[in-house]
């Protein structure tokens, strides 16, 4: 039994739901138009059986942060769903207002409404409780004209935000099917991973990996911790290593001086189960070249991880039953620079483990890479997952699981 509710529990036939998802989408900064549309793709299991349940059916989400760039309206958003579900969705340029209220009480069974950007909303983004949120106006103008609350914002599941838990407090509420596939397949890796279990961290940022691998292998979810990227480089730096200039430029940048010796501590404390390069691919004149660690420092730029690492990182591999990915092996972006991530990719996908990937760039590499069936779970989770990872407990979830109970 769930500690939540999820689509199982409750009767849609033509009631009004409200539907909160995660559609934050990665924009070209010119056009604003979608550049990936993975997460509205992942959400159209939950529209489906809610279409199927004869539901009406009004979509909440939202596009960037105030005064961003990409902080638009969500009528192409609207319209891009419309086209990969193959059904009209309506959109209305209102949230809250008459506008928006006439349109959800005219929705027929089966019919759905995208409304406008809830980040427009003044106290959307405030951190408050459950219950101080469903007292502001944006849910009490709505909940009245609703049946239930879905969530299924797995990506913002972190943040205590107003239309994220805010109708909890008024409305049966329930995980949409993104949102309980997210948490049941990551309590395969946190709560009873098989054995042997191994997380691999790669990509361009180093400080919130270091708190997850003390995490990890101090509550033994982890067996082995694989290094690439920067948090490799983070790790060689505190132990000692001179990465060169270029390379500790680039790691000063999360103020890495603050962090050496904390880095330094998780080492010695768990050196045997922390795996680190032991060469790297650089770029000179175009062309690939591949140092070992004990050619550093070196004046360019660490791309990538050498074919020594490949190596010795499949055959650490090999064994696993339980494997997460997060981060790229070095710059993918560059072609000269993807073979670690290719064959570090491409050996996980081929293997037998329970396969776990998570983050922004770890899914554009997955799909660049044409391996999106090949790994057990991809989640849409950012900073929802380092937490979930963590052990911290999720603002969406507990919410949820506080209005199980709520009739």
């Amino acid at each position: 039994m769930e500690e939540f509710n999820t689509l199982d529990d409750f009767n849609f036939e033509n009631r009004t739901v409200l539907l909160r998802v995660d559609f934050n989408m990665p924009l070209d900064k010119k056009t604003l138009h979608i550049l990936d549309a993975t997460r509205m793709n992942l959400v159209i299991p939950t529209i489906n059986e809610l279409i199927k349940k004869k539901a009406k059916i009004v979509i909440l989400a939202h596009q960037g942060r105030k005064d961003s760039w990409d902080f638009i309206s969500m009528e192409d958003h609207a319209k891009k769903f419309g086209t990969l579900i193959n059904k009209k969705v309506k959109y209305i340029d209102d949230i809250f207002g008459n506008k928006a209220k006439k349109s959800i009480k005219e929705l027929k069974y089966g019919e759905i409404l995208f409304l406008d950007n809830v980040r427009k909303i003044p106290y959307e983004t405030l951190k408050k409780t459950a219950f101080e949120h469903s007292k502001s106006e944006f849910i009490q103008d709505l909940y009245p004209l609703a049946d239930f609350f879905v969530n299924d914002a797995f990506a913002a599941a972190h943040r205590s935000q107003c239309s994220l838990i805010g109708f909890t407090e008024v409305l049966p509420s329930c995980a949409g099917r993104l949102l309980e596939k997210e948490i049941r397949q990551l309590n395969k890796i946190i709560k009873k991973p098989n054995k042997p279990s191994m997380f691999l961290f790669g990509g361009a940022k180093f400080s919130d990996a270091i708190s997850t691998i003390d995490h990890l292998l101090n509550k033994k979810i982890a067996d082995k911790i694989l290094l690439t990227g920067l948090p490799a480089n983070a790790f060689l730096k505190a132990i000692g290593y001179n990465m060169g200039k270029k390379t500790e430029n680039i790691l000063m940048i999360e103020d890495i001086s603050n962090q050496l010796k904390t880095i330094k501590d998780i080492f010695q404390k768990y050196e045997k189960k922390i795996y680190l390069p032991i060469d790297f691919a650089i770029s000179s004149n175009e062309k690939r070249f591949e140092i070992s660690l004990d050619e550093l420092p070196n004046d360019h730029d660490l791309f990538d991880i050498g074919e020594k690492t490949i190596i010795k990182y499949k055959k650490i591999l090999k064994n696993a039953k339980t494997i997460f990915l997060s981060g790229p092996c070095g710059v993918f972006e560059k072609n000269i620079f993807q073979n670690g991530t290719k064959e570090i990719f491409n050996f996980i996908a081929d293997s037998n483990a329970f396969s776990i990937a998570g983050g922004g760039h770890t899914v554009a590499a997955i799909e660049k890479l044409n391996l999106k069936n090949n790994f057990s779970h991809i989640s849409t989770g950012g900073g929802s997952l380092e937490k979930f990872i963590t052990g911290d407990k999720l603002a969406v979830i507990e919410a949820l699981k506080k209005s199980k109970n709520l009739k």
